[in-house]
């Protein structure tokens, strides 16, 4: 399902934000964004939680349903 690869993704960049925190201090979104409070960070902050959301119910799939996803694409 398109909607997964985009989620997956999405986490992925945020994680790779949250390990530029972690290694170097260094927030990506807030310096694109214009700092951490802006809009658009916000914006970004909540997209990228709300794709972590969706990346959770990849854990209650059945392997069948990964198969049944995997021939569409």
């Amino acid at each position: 399902m398109i909607m997964d690869k985009i989620a997956l993704v999405t986490t992925i960049i945020g994680a790779l934000n949250w390990g530029s925190i972690g290694l170097f201090g260094f927030d990506l979104v807030a310096w694109i964004g214009g700092g951490a409070d802006s809009l658009i960070s916000r914006i970004i902050y909540t997209v990228v939680g709300l794709a972590g959301i969706w990346c959770v119910s990849l854990l209650f799939r059945t392997r069948e349903k990964f198969r049944e996803i995997g021939e569409r694409d």
